[in-house]
């Protein structure tokens, strides 16, 4: 019997959002973890409001948001609140009930230097990682370094040059034109009107030249989570700089490897390595020149191993570009970037713990 196509809205829902969700949804297991990083940061966050005064909403309803933002992909916090007010999904994540009412896209943006301040974000890729290393998920021995380009949120049209003033974009129209024939733009002399700490950079000869930032991440080479990162300006040295400071950071004192792909193929960089007790894994650079790394190196299997282990920080730069919407940052200025670089960072490693250990986070 066919049945029939009639608009009988209920009046009443007796359903707790709680049976509203499968017991086997993927997002439990990160909710999980989530809540118990957030539980060890509730005394700092706790410091970052005065003891008085009207009550704010919950930094944790906040944090819980944004990593909705990240887990799916939803390009705006307007956008994002929208799909809070109907998502039941949403709305058991973040913590709402289903008749609560959903607070205004611009919270994030007023909260936001709060949660800068208190570098909240490094807090919760603390908090997360040390789940991680409870589960016994992280290598202590075997790491990896890397960096990858973040375009910054400008265009090279807003390049001026520094205390200068410069001939205005010609037209009448949005896009207008503005020419650079004959004029060289170098980071010294220029920078963007838009956000002047995104420097000038381009990967290599024939490629377009952009404004960007570099993030730099270190991986353990076990399971490849990510267990330190860096977001600096776009150099030429930022990334071996960026990899020495992230070494001298590994935890303890006994002699670890640290892998990465040719272009950490230095003197600076693998003669650092030496002198913190790591044995650089880095991968030879024969091309017109000696490489720094010799048989002493490449003669152990541990060598080949790492080179093998080394390509699961592509994962993470994948996964960071394509999911978590860092391919092009929506933020100005080197904090608020970190900032966002660092939190999605946490994400990824939510999602690789549930993936890795289902059971222990379940």
């Amino acid at each position: 019997m066919r049945g029939g196509d009639e608009d009988q809205g209920e009046l009443f829902s007796y359903v707790i959002l709680e049976d509203r969700i499968p017991r086997d949804h993927p997002l439990r297991p990160v909710r999980k973890m989530a809540n118990a990083a957030l539980r060890e940061m509730s005394p700092a966050l706790g410091a970052l409001y005065a003891p008085g005064g009207r009550p704010g909403i919950p930094p944790e309803r906040l944090l819980r948001a944004l990593l909705l933002q990240v887990l799916y992909t939803v390009r705006s916090e307007r956008m994002l609140m929208e799909q809070m007010e109907y998502n039941l999904l949403f709305r058991w994540f973040v913590g709402l009930g289903a008749n609560d009412p959903v607070w205004d896209h611009s919270s994030f943006s007023t909260n936001r230097d709060r949660l800068l301040e208190g570098d909240v974000a490094r807090l919760f890729f603390d908090a997360v990682l040390s789940q991680a290393g409870e589960a016994g998920l992280l290598s202590d021995e075997h790491f990896t370094v890397d960096g990858t380009l973040i375009e910054a949120w400008a265009s090279m049209k807003s390049v001026r040059p520094k205390g200068g003033p410069s001939a205005p974009p010609r037209g009448g129209s949005r896009n207008k034109a503005v020419d650079f024939k004959g004029e060289a733009r170098r980071n010294e002399t220029h920078a963007s009107a838009t956000d002047p700490e995104a420097k000038m950079y381009r990967k290599g000869e024939g490629k377009e030249t952009k404004l960007c930032y570099l993030g730099h991440v270190l991986t353990e080479n076990r399971h490849g989570l990510v267990v330190d990162e860096r977001l600096t300006q776009a150099t030429g040295t930022a990334e071996p700089d960026a990899g020495l400071e992230m070494a001298a950071a590994i935890p303890g004192n006994h002699r670890v490897t640290v892998a990465g792909d040719k272009a950490f193929d230095q003197r600076r960089f693998v003669q650092g390595l030496r002198e913190l007790n790591a044995t650089p894994h880095v991968a030879q650079n024969t091309n017109g020149r000696s490489s720094r790394i010799d048989d002493r190196t490449t003669r152990h299997p541990g060598y080949a191993v790492s080179q093998r282990r080394r390509k699961l920080v592509e994962e993470v730069f994948g996964w960071l570009k394509t999911v978590g919407g860092m391919r092009k940052t929506r933020f100005r200025g080197r904090d608020r970037v970190g900032w966002q670089f660092t939190f999605i960072l946490a994400a990824y490693n939510l999602v690789r713990m549930r993936t890795l250990a289902p059971e222990a986070f379940a």
